[in-house]
């Protein structure tokens, strides 16, 4: 549910609103608010998640704190990485299509990286072990904003 929310961040927009928005916003003002909305989003969600998951099955993480950092990660790159490619989507003709094919390349290393650092969460492994892990999710975490940053003020000009 989340993340087709976030697949459709910028596909649902009026044609007004968009104008609305290139005529009194800055772009990277729009591209940044919207990653961290949605990644704020992701995060509560998750966390609800977590809570009824934990109230239902118990809570079988042992490193709540690294599972916490991975959550947290992970809900603002995938956030980015949506956002991005919500953007892009939404200037080749609102294609939702178009999200999965430009969204699974990027994705994918993504979620790899999170699927090992949550699994370590679980079992409880030392933090030495996870750094190499949370140093390639931060920056993933860097660079794709600075991409939407850098990239967002020419899809908007369309």
């Amino acid at each position: 549910m989340a993340v087709n929310a976030l697949a459709k961040s910028f596909m649902t927009e009026s044609r007004g609103l968009q104008l609305f928005y290139y005529t009194f916003l800055n772009p990277q003002v729009v591209i940044i608010g919207k990653i961290i909305y949605n990644g704020v989003l992701l995060f509560v969600l998750g966390l609800l998640t977590l809570l009824f998951y934990t109230i239902l099955l118990g809570n079988p993480v042992q490193d709540s704190f690294m599972f916490l950092i991975t959550l947290l990660a992970g809900c603002f790159g995938i956030s980015s990485v949506l956002t991005m490619i919500s953007a892009i989507a939404s200037r080749a003709g609102h294609q939702s299509s178009m999200m999965a094919i430009l969204g699974f390349p990027v994705l994918l290393p993504l979620l790899i990286i999170l699927i090992h650092l949550s699994k370590n969460a679980i079992d409880g492994i030392e933090f030495s072990v996870n750094v190499k892990y949370l140093t390639l999710i931060l920056s993933l975490n860097l660079i794709v904003p600075a991409l939407a940053f850098i990239l967002f003020p020419y899809l908007w000009r369309e």
